[in-house]
């Protein structure tokens, strides 16, 4: 399926006219998928991104220790957003985590599924009772995403949906399908994530579209990503930056005491240290990521990620704080640009 998906090139937000007197084939589906984002109801393939159960005893201590935010604080049928980092608090993944009955449930970024893997292991002691096992290839993943994704979600199941919480999930029957259903899309739009057997995954995937889902392209999701401000393994979580600068303070726990990383970041909350920082930026001509961004040529920061629409430009971008922040002008390369807010990203001092 996310083959089938991710045919074409580029992405532009809604317009005003006709979409079948715009542009050219892709432009129009992606117009199409936009249209389904802000009235109805997309539909994104995520089963390449990668799916860890976490089991055994110590999991939610072991959980608990290892990333930003407070698993002490959940029980079976809750969920949260974490950040995986090193001991210097530089960022490994944003995860989303849900925990059942006897296991947590990491869904992982796609380029980060050997890594997490390879991480987790690394910090499982002799008299930990703690499994890692990899299910993404037997289980898949799909999110909806649109106003009326819980109209039609309450239609699938035949009973109400009253699970607002962000990452609270349940199983639910859906056309004869065991189901895992949770409250968020991985963006800053509304939505939910569904989870279930691989073997089920083409019934769902039918089942969904002919319920009225718009299918989206691994294409169009980026453009969602980066204007939402989401930041990404390779791009914006690197090793060179820590989950403060990266804008995710909504997934960091500042009471929970001692865990991986901890000590940097409540160093840098405690002194207000936070020396760069992710936000979102209009540029009037495309440029590569990796460009230097100036003002009054001093260098301020650099652009990390950026794709098209039919206003221009926009991406992500690291921002020395003391330069500023919304509505900042800056230049990168021969393109003028802008600094602006996007809702994914959170920040502020404890």
């Amino acid at each position: 399926m996310s083959q089938a998906l991710s045919e074409g090139q580029g992405a532009v937000e809604i317009l005003s006219e006709p979409v079948s007197a715009i542009g050219t084939p892709v432009e129009r589906e992606d117009i199409a998928a936009m249209q389904a984002v802000q009235t109805g109801v997309a539909l994104y393939d995520r089963s390449h991104w990668g799916r860890i159960q976490v089991s055994g005893a110590d999991r939610m201590r072991y959980l608990h220790n290892q990333s930003t935010n407070d698993f002490y604080a959940l029980k079976p049928g809750d969920g949260c957003d974490t950040v995986f980092v090193t001991s210097t608090a530089r960022t490994i993944d944003l995860v989303a985590a849900y925990v059942l009955d006897d296991t947590v449930l990491l869904l992982v970024s796609p380029n980060r599924r050997q890594k997490m893997l390879d991480w987790l292991d690394r910090y499982i002691f002799g008299a930990d009772q703690v499994h890692l096992e990899d299910v993404t290839d037997r289980t898949t993943a799909f999110t909806l995403m649109g106003d009326t994704c819980t109209a039609l979600l309450e239609a699938l199941v035949g009973q109400p949906w009253n699970q607002s919480a962000l990452g609270s999930h349940c199983l639910v029957q859906l056309a004869g399908m065991t189901v895992r259903v949770a409250v968020g899309s991985g963006l800053a739009t509304p939505g939910y994530t569904l989870i279930c057997d691989r073997a089920a995954a083409s019934t769902l995937w039918s089942t969904l579209l002919e319920a009225g889902a718009v299918p989206v392209s691994d294409r169009f999701w980026e453009q969602l990503r980066i204007e939402q401000g989401r930041p990404s393994p390779e791009a914006e979580l690197t090793e060179d930056y820590n989950p403060l600068e990266a804008g995710l303070w909504k997934t960091i726990s500042f009471s929970k005491g001692c865990y991986i990383g901890q000590e940097t970041i409540a160093r840098l909350n405690t002194y207000q240290g936070v020396k760069q920082q992710l936000w979102g930026i209009r540029l009037t001509a495309f440029v590569s990521p990796g460009a230097a961004i100036t003002v009054a040529n001093d260098k301020v920061g650099v652009l990390t990620s950026l794709t098209q629409n039919e206003r221009g430009s926009i991406g992500l971008a690291y921002i020395r704080t003391k330069a500023g922040g919304a509505g900042l002008k800056v230049q990168v390369g021969e393109a003028e640009g802008e600094l602006v807010d996007v809702p994914f990203l959170t920040r502020g001092y404890v």
